[in-house]
């Protein structure tokens, strides 16, 4: 069974603790590329990470986009939303329909 992460800064995570997942609080940019690597070649299915910090790795992150695991999505922090996630969801929901509707 795989696991959940949550990637961020504390303040903006430590509630997802109380759900069972992961939390990982990292302060740095090489902090949070580390964890990332770690999670992602470990057993977790699912990386949430907050849009301030995928900011800073955006390499390390599309390493993966192209994986069906694990799926690496992006959350708004207590600073806010910045409409990366959801520019990405929408992102990768076009891709799907554009390969489905090419298959048939």
């Amino acid at each position: 069974m795989y696991k959940i992460a949550v990637i961020g800064d504390y303040d903006s995570i430590y509630g997802f603790a109380t759900l069972g997942l992961s939390i990982c609080p990292v302060k740095t940019r090489e902090d949070a590329r580390k964890k990332l690597k770690q999670l992602a070649d470990g057993q977790y299915g699912i990386i949430y990470i907050t849009e301030a910090v995928a900011a800073q790795i955006e390499e390390e992150i599309e390493q993966y986009r192209e994986n069906t695991l694990p799926a690496i999505i992006q959350i708004p922090g207590v600073s806010g939303n910045t409409g990366s996630g959801v520019n990405g969801v929408k992102k990768t929901v076009e891709q799907s329909v554009r390969i489905f509707c090419l298959e048939e």
